[in-house]
């Protein structure tokens, strides 16, 4: 899949495989992987700059885990990173909806073509 599809739905794809619970930087990679099929692969270039933004802006909360002797910043959602993933899933159902009404306009009732 072309890295531009992902372009503008990288925060929503983030807060999602962060939902369940605290992940590192590479599980949270291979979480978004599995969960697209492997047709999303995410480089570390763009995931921890996009991570340390929703930090900052308070979507997500980061700590210091240790794992043996390797140490790993995992990061988790906060309750307004809660709330902004709900916003996410709302705006992409009406985003695909609304793609799907032009793509595919007999597939969508009551409306013209």
């Amino acid at each position: 899949m072309k890295a531009d599809a992902v372009r503008g739905h990288l925060d929503g794809l983030l807060l999602a495989v962060l939902e369940p619970g605290p992940l590192h930087g590479y599980a949270i990679i291979a979480a978004v992987q599995r969960r697209s099929g492997g047709a999303l692969e995410l480089r570390t270039g763009t995931i921890y700059p996009a991570l340390n933004r929703l930090e900052r802006l308070g979507l997500l909360s980061s700590s210091w885990q240790s794992s043996g002797e390797r140490r790993r910043r995992c990061y988790e959602l906060t309750e307004s990173g809660r709330a902004t993933l709900a916003g996410e899933r709302a705006a992409w159902a009406e985003f695909t909806e609304a793609i799907g009404s032009v793509l595919n306009p007999g597939a969508a009732p009551g409306l013209a073509t």
